[in-house]
């Protein structure tokens, strides 16, 4: 019987969310607790890359994080976004929290579907004159400067702005979850950090995203929930589907 799950993610600002709607209807605790946390890099750091923002004429965003970041530091180098600069998203959801920072205009935004790149490859391509500026984590593949340079984009940069540490838990701090629920693999390293003995047992464990699962599996782990599925899009939809079953 599952009563207590782990979020590794933050509570959301709003106070609502589906998984609240979830903790009342089966009657279950839900924390909401990441075991990672972003920090932007420095400015110091950042000049060392040798990136001038002001240089670029479309951004690509792959996350939120992203997002938050990029305006950081232009705010911070006193750096005027240009109005026509072209925004070119992962995915819609991304692409609407640009309107916490600009104007949202949909000629200048696109986005794509599944949260892979190789969806923006007709918008890139139809603008590959633009200079594109992706902000990036400092743990990144080359994923996104490879596929600009396969569309012919001749200007492009990939700037380091923001970092994955670890969110270490208190010694006081109670560990008594009946399901963890993880959307990174950097969550799964933080795990191991933070509990070194961890010894799942009854634990059950559920992952958001290919990655995220190999890395419960690679890490000797028993994985018990994997979304997203055609089923089970997101991980609340996963949850109810795998709650249904564990708690009849």
């Amino acid at each position: 019987m599952i009563k207590k799950v782990l979020v590794s993610q933050p509570e959301p600002a709003t106070g609502k969310s589906p998984y609240y709607d979830i903790a009342e209807k089966y009657k279950l605790e839900v924390v909401f607790r990441p075991f990672i946390k972003i920090e932007r890099t420095s400015a110091k750091e950042f000049r060392q890359q040798k990136v001038n923002l002001a240089d670029y004429t479309a951004v690509i965003f792959t996350s939120r994080h992203a997002i938050d970041h990029f305006f950081s530091f232009c705010s911070e180098f006193r750096v005027k976004v240009p109005d026509m600069m072209k925004y070119f998203c992962v995915t819609e959801q991304v692409s609407l929290y640009i309107q916490k920072y600009v104007q949202y205009r949909k000629r200048k935004v696109f986005f794509g579907q599944s949260g892979k790149i190789e969806d923006l490859a007709h918008a890139i391509s139809k603008h590959n004159y633009e200079k594109f500026i992706t902000p990036m984590s400092e743990t990144h593949s080359d994923e996104i400067g490879n596929f600009l340079d396969k569309l012919k984009v001749k200007t492009h940069a990939e700037a380091v702005m923001y970092r994955t540490v670890n969110n270490d838990f208190d010694p006081n701090e109670p560990f008594d979850y009946d399901m963890l629920l993880f959307f990174s693999p950097a969550g799964i390293q933080s795990l191991q950090k933070n509990f070194p003995d961890f010894q799942q047992g009854d634990i059950q464990i559920g992952t958001f995203g290919a990655a995220t699962a190999q890395a419960v599996r690679d890490a000797g782990y028993r994985l018990d929930l994997e979304a997203p599925t055609p089923e089970s899009p997101s991980m609340t939809a996963a949850l109810e589907k795998h709650l249904k079953e564990s708690n009849k």
